[in-house]
């Protein structure tokens, strides 16, 4: 009995000491308390900077950059109906990420593997994509370099389709690169969409595979989330590239290199928060 008493006076003492910790919603500026190493918020129609925190800091972008995959097959008229088989290459470029759900020799509508690389980030769906509108992962992050260019995005780069390794940019590069993703009606829908069934074609073992979106915020925050792509490897910590619809406002959000899970979504509610009350400034960091 004394033991127990222990234990739970301890576990209190926890929650206490957790709770203490909590990150205040402001600044003593007055500015949102954004943990995340780089940060901005754009209106996205009057192209207003309302928000950043060393925007123009290259860094790694983790998984942030399949929109660039995405785009890419879609300015390759990309066959969406069509099915696309599991290759060891794919296996191979996904090594060292998140586990995959993507069997090896199953095959997937296109439309599907869109939906596996933009909602639940599955590594594998890149190259496989790419070999669908006949790219090789070199060719792909080619193509990947090449749009960045034509955009105008000058600190934009890419070495790996999938993000695990190399890839960087800053917070505006990604902020007006996400804008132009979510352009595409197809992309808005599947990077707006809260959870998805797809399933596989094979001749034994076909597979039913449910994908929750990675972008908690979409699926909880009560603000109105229309879109984006989480990311995260070591090197770039977690990352995160967010839309909402804010006093009637289309904003894009970015957040690159929170030291938590949750840190990412946490620094959306506090400039979500912020946005619903601010006045006309545009605070820099």
């Amino acid at each position: 009995m004394v033991m127990a008493a222990a234990d739970a006076d301890a576990k209190r003492k926890r929650r206490k000491r957790k709770r203490s910790k909590a990150v205040p919603a402001l600044t003593k500026k007055g500015l949102p308390n954004v943990q995340a190493k780089a940060a901005i918020v754009i209106d996205v129609n009057s192209g207003e900077e309302l928000y950043a925190k060393k925007a123009d800091a290259v860094r790694k972008i983790a998984s942030t950059g399949k929109i660039f995959v995405a785009m890419v097959v879609r300015n390759h008229n990309i066959d969406l109906t069509a099915l696309t088989k599991m290759k060891k290459i794919d296996l191979r470029y996904a090594k060292g990420g998140a586990r995959s759900r993507l069997r090896l020799h199953h095959k997937f509508r296109n439309l599907d593997l869109l939906r596996a690389m933009l909602i639940s980030s599955d590594n594998r769906a890149c190259t496989a994509l790419g070999r669908a509108i006949g790219l090789s992962p070199k060719q792909l992050v080619r193509e990947m370099n090449k749009l960045a260019k034509s955009m105008g995005l000058k600190k934009t780069k890419f070495t790996n389709p999938s993000g695990l390794r190399g890839n960087v940019s800053t917070a505006r590069e990604l902020a007006k690169s996400l804008h132009k993703a979510m352009l595409d009606p197809l992309l808005a829908k599947i990077m707006g969409t809260r959870e998805v069934s797809v399933r596989s074609i094979h001749k034994k073992r076909p597979r039913s595979i449910t994908y929750r979106n990675t972008n908690v915020s979409l699926r909880t925050s009560r603000h109105r989330v229309t879109g984006g792509k989480t990311g995260f490897t070591r090197a770039a910590g977690h990352c995160l590239i967010i839309t909402a619809e804010l006093r009637g406002r289309e904003l894009a959000m970015v957040f690159l290199g929170t030291k938590g899970k949750l840190t990412r979504f946490a620094d959306f509610n506090r400039v979500a928060r912020w946005m619903l009350r601010r006045r006309n400034k545009t605070p820099r960091m």
